[in-house]
């Protein structure tokens, strides 16, 4: 029966919660609306009602710099959005260190997570997390992000704010006591008004902005309307001068259809969504903030290295020479010239170019380049090469001298 409570919440566009329960869709509800039921089966007779604001709820603050819990599962079959084990041992955060704060719902929280493993070996970086997991920016009156969010920088003071929201915003948004229908024309005027609101308050504070886009989803219909509010997040942050981080690729196969399934960070294929379609395991948490990781390593620069142990100056290598010796304590040497000998047996130092001793003849005294060019005289032969050719020695026989007598008219040559 929960599991078709939660179907028909997916498609009525109800708020999701970050364990797969219903407790906190129940609290969003308006009081004086009509219930499930009359929302499905006859949705075009609902009747306007006046809205009846709920006291605002405080979004929990929790720091996760410490090592986290297994996840566990809900009891509708969901994995509930407990935090990842590290696999990475974590490291004694500096004092100087530049904080990364998360805010937004469920998804948001996961991301947190996934970041803390991220940057557990990095001394220099610490994340923080500002999450309500039902919250988003259509229900003003359970959450009000863009006017809770100024409070929030000013007691975090983070360097980069890193942003999830809209899982919970596919319902209907009310205008000026009208209700408008997701993404009809007015919907999209007033929903962006409230993302602009958010942004500007980030701005003011000074802080770097970095917007994770919404995942797809189980439902189809569901995932339809993230692809149209990633468009919605984009336009408006890269207008503010903001970082848009997509990781919808990440969660579907080369269809683009969901997947519960797929390879992790380390290419291993594991689990990465809960059996809900709509949570996200573990390696799925940590498989977001893979992509966000690499934008926060753009904009913290070497801070956000592991081995770098502080930002301060008092942590870099001092050069530093020896004490200067008095003068009652210097050996003065004169300096060694280029003809004195080496204490290898040689004559001359090493790059000392003596001139060969003029020879008796002059033209040996020249090379054999110059002879051969100048003079068109080759290089002496050496002995027993092929080029050497001894010369011809007179035959000490005696030679016949004289001319042969001629030849009879009829002597013929044998």
């Amino acid at each position: 029966m929960a599991g078709c409570i939660a179907a028909i919440m997916l498609l009525t566009g109800a708020p999701l919660t970050g364990s797969g329960g219903t407790s906190d869709a129940h609290a969003q509800s308006r009081p004086g609306e009509p219930g499930l039921l009359q929302m499905l089966f006859n949705r075009n007779n609902r009747q306007e009602t006046t809205r009846q604001p709920r006291p605002r709820q405080a979004a929990p603050g929790q720091r996760t710099t410490t090592r986290a819990a297994p996840a566990r599962r809900s009891s509708s079959g969901g994995v509930a959005s407990a935090p990842a084990t590290p696999r990475t041992e974590a490291v004694e955060k500096a004092e100087n260190a530049r904080i990364v704060l998360v805010v937004g719902d469920f998804v948001a929280d996961g991301l947190a997570r996934g970041l803390t493993d991220a940057f557990a070996a990095s001394p220099n970086v610490v994340v923080e997390r500002r999450v309500n997991g039902s919250s988003g920016f259509v229900r003003d009156d359970f959450y009000d992000w863009p006017g809770e969010i100024g409070a929030i920088l000013e007691e975090v003071k983070p360097s980069v704010l890193v942003v999830h929201l809209g899982s919970n915003d596919r319902q209907p948004l009310r205008v000026d006591g009208a209700t408008r229908e997701v993404l009809s024309e007015q919907w999209r005027t007033e929903y962006q008004s409230r993302i602009d609101a958010f942004i500007n308050a980030a701005g003011q504070a000074g802080v770097a902005l970095v917007w994770t886009g919404s995942p797809p989803f189980r439902f189809r219909s569901m995932s339809a309307d993230m692809l149209a509010f990633n468009e919605i997040y984009r336009a408006r942050t890269e207008a503010a001068n903001g970082h848009f981080v997509d990781i919808w690729d990440g969660f579907v196969d080369e269809d683009g259809n969901f997947i519960e399934r797929g390879p992790d960070i380390k290419g291993q294929v594991v689990r990465l969504r809960g059996s809900d379609g709509i949570n996200f395991t573990p390696a799925g948490q940590r498989k977001i903030a893979f992509y966000v990781e690499r934008q926060l390593k753009q904009i913290l620069g070497d801070s956000a290295l592991p081995l770098v142990t502080s930002l301060g100056a008092d942590n870099l290598p001092i050069m530093k020479l020896p004490p200067l010796q008095t003068e009652a304590d210097l050996e003065r040497v004169n300096p060694i010239a280029v003809t004195d000998p080496d204490l290898d047996g040689g004559s001359v130092l090493l790059g000392d170019v003596s001139q060969p001793e003029a020879a008796a003849n002059p033209l040996q005294a020249r090379s054999v380049r110059q002879r051969l060019v100048e003079e068109g005289l080759p290089p002496p032969a050496r002995a027993g090469r092929a080029g050497s050719v001894a010369p011809l020695t007179p035959d000490p026989r005696p030679q016949a001298t004289g001319s042969l007598p001629p030849l009879d008219a009829g002597t013929t040559l044998q």
